[in-house]
């Protein structure tokens, strides 16, 4: 498991984050149900995109538990924070996102959707850090757990399950709150730029990253 509260607290808390963010799912499962006159059409829709959200995070896990079986835990942190620098400076001057066919999509195009914009925003890097504090530093002396890679363990697990749920919790309520109460109409006027809070997030990740 994660080592501290503070560990666990920030992973749920860069899941809400990303959940509060229209652009990760949230408006277009929104935009389903008002097309096809059902709320139940945007539930539906959460589901594979929690998937989708939890899949990327959990390939980001991996690739890092595979390559800290032989690179040094302190060119990982390096590598790691390189990573989600890069990604922060890309968002604060694209803003390009995988797109959609169109409305009509089934679940597994919904996940992999997911997954891509997931991918594409750094998820996974965000958690990394946390782990490679409580986990992967075993794999600099290329400790293997249970037949799977270092960094994989428990502490992963419980990572992209954690990040996951913040993610989910709240852009299930946003969802909610959008289709019953207050209409497509409150994007005109309570607009947040996500995508710039997001790439000042990655940035800060890449930081901390060095001093955690």
């Amino acid at each position: 498991m994660l080592e501290t509260d503070a560990s666990v607290g920030a992973i749920l808390a860069l899941g809400a984050v990303h959940g509060i963010n229209p652009a990760m799912g949230w408006l277009f499962a929104v935009s389903l149900g008002m097309q096809e006159g059902r709320s139940s059409a945007a539930w539906r829709a959460l589901g594979p995109l929690a998937v989708g959200h939890a899949l990327a995070i959990a390939a980001t896990l991996l690739a890092a538990g595979v390559l800290g079986l032989v690179v040094p835990i302190d060119v990982l942190r390096w590598m790691t924070a390189a990573a989600l620098l890069c990604f922060g400076i890309r968002g604060l001057v694209r803003h390009t996102h995988p797109r959609l066919g169109g409305m009509r999509v089934s679940a597994r195009e919904l996940t992999g959707w997911s997954f891509l914009m997931a991918s594409a925003h750094g998820a996974g890097l965000m958690v990394l850090p946390f782990v490679l504090r409580s986990r992967i530093p075993v794999a600099h002396h290329g400790a293997m757990h249970a037949g799977h890679p270092a960094g994989m363990d428990g502490a992963a697990l419980f990572a992209t399950l954690l990040h996951t749920a913040g993610y989910l919790v709240v852009a299930g309520a946003i969802a909610w709150i959008v289709c019953a109460k207050v209409g497509l109409r409150v994007l005109r006027t309570a607009w947040i730029n996500m995508n710039l809070v997001w790439a000042l997030a990655l940035i800060a990740t890449a930081l901390l990253t060095l001093v955690i």
